[in-house]
């Protein structure tokens, strides 16, 4: 089994968040990595990785950051491949980071989510995914439904609870 997509995070302490992530990409059956790379103190690695992620078969690379936020752009500097970022809340509650992402220079785009949102990350991978693949795309779609059901429950508990100026 051969990975489509990577999840890079800066260091290990960014697996908590990053968890998400693959989870989804496991119950989706779809085959991923997970790699600890740092723009900062393993720039050589991080280079190679971006340089032949494409070669090697990846399609999607997911990377987190905090803080100064780069490793995201700095892949994206390096590879056709579409990065998604996920900044993650460190300092200043996570908005260093989302904003180091969000703004890169013109021809180095990185697809942003919300800080410590690796779940929409994932999913927005596999949404890309899906374009060319039917299975993906099936699955994306049961996956959303889920999401409607889950809202559908939700009201139906709640009618259930009763006050007394309560209308419906």
């Amino acid at each position: 089994m051969k990975p489509i997509v990577s999840i890079i995070m800066g260091s290990t302490s960014d697996l908590p968040v990053m968890e998400k992530a693959a989870k989804l990409l496991d119950e989706c059956e779809i085959p991923f990595e997970m790699l600890a790379l740092s723009a900062h103190r393993t720039p050589a690695q991080v280079e190679e990785f971006a340089k032949g992620a494409k070669a090697r078969g990846i399609k999607v690379i997911i990377a987190a950051a905090g803080m100064a936020a780069h490793l995201p752009g700095v892949i994206a500097s390096m590879t056709p491949l579409p990065v998604i970022g996920v900044p993650i809340k460190s300092g200043m509650e996570g908005l260093d980071a989302l904003l180091a992402i969000v703004q890169m220079p013109p021809g180095i785009p990185v697809a942003t989510v919300g800080i410590n949102a690796s779940l929409n990350a994932a999913i927005l991978a596999t949404q890309m995914l899906a374009l060319g693949d039917a299975a993906i795309a099936e699955k994306v779609e049961r996956y959303k439904a889920g999401l409607t059901q889950k809202i559908v429950a939700a009201n139906e508990a709640l009618a259930e609870v009763k006050y007394k100026f309560k209308t419906n």
